[in-house]
Order: structure tokens, then sequence, then C-alpha cells
């Protein structure tokens, strides 16, 4: 594995992350390749637009909101909550026939107001209830049954597996994600072309409904200051969508394109990784430049930061 990413505190480095990083050029080609790229890994839900893109194939038709939203990891906000039940209502469904697990809204604030008024932890507010309603929503069209839609043989989660090894290549390996959805395995490499893929597909295509509905409604893909929703509205054009254990993949719409996997799971160089090497290729990452460090605190006051290693700042100059 290659040294990402460091943390510095008063001078001293107190924490490195390794990992795997794959920067493609806008004609498609490997511009940076670090780690180990084409080894077997686990994308979380990096892969989420890709799940979105298969029920898309499928025929589920869904709104600009709907769509972000099941191509995303929505931080559990009334608006996010709404556009879930809209979708499970427009399919005869509600939100008793999710088979994600309950939990806490991640949006803080959120979270705090419904502890305060007696509420727990719902199906409906967690992270990946937009995939879930849509998963069940394209079941719905297809005349599918919806009580098993999260097994790997069930054909809404054999389209998803398709469309992703198309743009991905193969999948070696069938998991089962934190929200009980199957997680198909894929490469830092195969991910990185996957993102490009995305951003590049025709008009009309399945990928690009999906790619456009993230770049227009990326408040949905994430929610109130979301690192993968500021990425989006601060970088026009660009999709970039983050997964659990350091995972992240982001692409550019002239073809730059980004993908990573940190080996200890830590994601919070990932963001700043992925603007370095879109900045590296040439993608104006300018209006985002708070997000490309993070402050390391001490008292209070900032006394260091997370950056960009030595060995990827050598390979983004050469």
């Amino acid at each position: 594995m290659a040294e990402l990413a460091v943390v510095e505190r008063s001078g001293f480095v107190e924490s490195r992350h390794f990992g795997t990083l794959v920067g493609l050029a806008g004609d498609g080609s490997v511009a940076v390749s670090l780690g180990e790229p084409t080894a077997t890994m686990l994308p979380r839900s990096s892969t989420k637009p890709w799940q979105a893109v298969g029920c898309r194939a499928a025929g589920l038709t869904l709104s600009t909101a709907g769509t972000a939203l099941s191509a995303g990891s929505h931080t559990g906000e009334d608006r996010h909550v709404a556009e879930v039940r809209s979708i499970l209502a427009a399919a005869g469904l509600s939100e008793v026939d999710l088979k994600c697990p309950p939990t806490w809204p991640e949006d803080e604030a959120t979270r705090h107001r419904l502890i305060r008024a007696g509420e727990g932890p719902s199906q409906v507010r967690m992270n990946c209830s937009g995939k879930h309603a849509a998963m069940l929503a394209c079941c719905v069209v297809n005349g599918w049954s919806t009580e098993d839609y999260l097994s790997p043989g069930h054909p809404v989660q054999k389209v998803i597996r398709a469309r992703l090894e198309e743009a991905a290549g193969p999948v070696t390996h069938v998991a089962v994600d934190g929200c009980g959805a199957p997680l198909f395995s894929t490469t830092v490499l195969g991910l990185a072309r996957a993102a490009r893929a995305l951003v590049l597909a025709p008009d009309g295509t399945p990928e690009r409904v999906v790619a456009d509905a993230m770049r227009a409604a990326p408040e949905y893909v994430g929610g109130t200051g979301h690192q993968n929703t500021e990425v989006m509205r601060l970088v026009p054009g660009t999709v970039c969508k983050g997964g659990a254990e350091g995972v992240l993949m982001a692409a550019a719409a002239t073809g730059q394109a980004v993908a990573m996997k940190v080996i200890d799971g830590n994601p919070r160089a990932t963001t700043i990784l992925a603007l370095a090497v879109l900045g590296a290729l040439g993608v104006d990452v300018s209006a985002a430049s708070a997000l490309a460090t993070e402050p390391v605190l001490g008292g209070g006051v900032p006394v260091g930061e997370v950056g960009v290693s030595d060995e990827v700042r050598a390979a983004l100059v050469g």
C-alpha cells in the first residue's frame, strides 16, 4: 500500500494513512496509480450510483430529487424522509416494506430534535433508505417480489450487478453491506473507470440520468454540509460519492476521475485527496479550497492539518 495522507500536529507527524489511489486523465488513461489498483476491494456506498442506474435501467422513473436520493447516502433530514416516503407511496408501499435497519439520522440537528421529541431510530432515517425505496419501487414496476429484494439472486440485484460490471469490471466477491443489501466487489481502478463512465455517458442513458440528478440535486446525495454534497455544489459538473471504510470516487464533467480505498478505513483524508488529484489533472477545484485541507486542533485552535503525503505529491507532479 502507498502512503496517501499524513496527520501533522505541532510539527510532528502523528498519524499516517495508507491505501490505494487511481487518477484517470480526461482521455481515460491512468495518470496516477498508487498502491494496489487491481486488488479486490469492497466499494461500500460509493457504488450507490450504479444501484440507482440498475433501477433506472430496469424501468424505474423517479424525480430528479428521488434519483439523486437513490444514488446517495442521505443524512436523514426531513426533506430526505419526505422523498423516501414519496417513492414508496407511488409504488403502493410504505416504510414498513424497507428492510434496512433503523438508525438515528446522521444530521446532528435533526437527531437532537427527534431525541427531544421522544422519537427513536427508524428505517426511513437510515442513510440507505433512498436506495432501498428505489429497489422496492423497481420491483413493483416489474412485478417482482418485494419480500426478498435484498437477495443477490433477485432480479433487481442481478440488473444492478450487470450494470456495475459493465462499467467497473467483473465482480469476484459478494458481501452484505451495512444496510443489508448485496455488496458487489470491484477494484480501485474499476471504480475510477466506473466514475468516469457515469459523467461521460450519452444523454438519456441510465448512467447519465443518475449523474445529472446527482449534480442537479447534490443535497439529496448527502445533506446539509456533507462533503460529497459540497464538492458537487462547489465544483460544477462533478459527481462525488464516498463510502464507508475509506472509499471515495469522483469524476469531473470533462472525464478526469479519481478513486481510492484507505486501508485503515478512516475517511478523513478522502475528499482532500480527491480534490488534490482532480486539481492536478486540470480540473478547477479552487472554489472548494475550504475542503482541500482539514485542520488539526489543539485547545480549540489549529495546530496542524490533515494533508496529502509526499508520495502522493510526487505522483501528482510526475
